[in-house]
């Protein structure tokens, strides 16, 4: 710093020494063009690179994300095997002969219509006696079938089914 080379500022107690940029040769214009040129270029040149780096990133990440031969070779064997059972099954289901019979199809179809029929007259009926109940009850709906424990179908989810 007393030579001359080396500049030193001091904050506090903390001194800190740098070099005397007075002393380096200032550059032409024609070099600092020529410098601003060459950033471009390294510029560009690092732009290039880190496309490719990100392009070959990705088909790495392709690659390793998709099956080996061998993978696909056992994958491949799985499914046959599978099919292969499906195939056996589908043929005991066809072969068998205990299957439904129109007329027993047509009877349970039957008794599913009566016990819907039922279930709707009967939810009805159950609906217009609590509604000339609820006339002359001084609280909300709710708070009669908390009080009472009733319970109906759209507090489960049941829905009536369609015809």
């Amino acid at each position: 710093a007393q030579q001359g080379r080396v500049r030193e500022k001091v904050y506090g107690k903390q001194k800190i020494y740098f070099a005397d940029q007075e002393q380096l040769p200032a550059a032409s214009d024609a070099e600092l063009r020529g410098l601003d040129g060459e950033i471009a270029a390294r510029s560009a040149q690092l732009q290039a690179l880190q496309q490719s780096c990100r392009h070959m990133e990705a088909e790495l990440k392709d690659l390793s994300s998709s099956m080996t031969t061998p993978e696909i070779a056992k994958e491949i064997e799985a499914l046959r095997k599978d099919c292969a059972s499906y195939a056996e099954k589908l043929e005991r289901i066809k072969s068998a002969t205990n299957h439904v019979t129109p007329e027993e199809k047509e009877k349970v179809c039957r008794e599913q219509q009566l016990y819907r029929r039922e279930w709707r007259r009967r939810k009805r009926m159950a609906t217009e006696l609590l509604d000339a109940i609820l006339e002359g009850y001084p609280k909300s709906k709710k708070q009669f079938f908390e009080e009472v424990g009733i319970e109906t179908d759209e507090d489960h989810g049941v829905v009536l089914p369609a015809t």
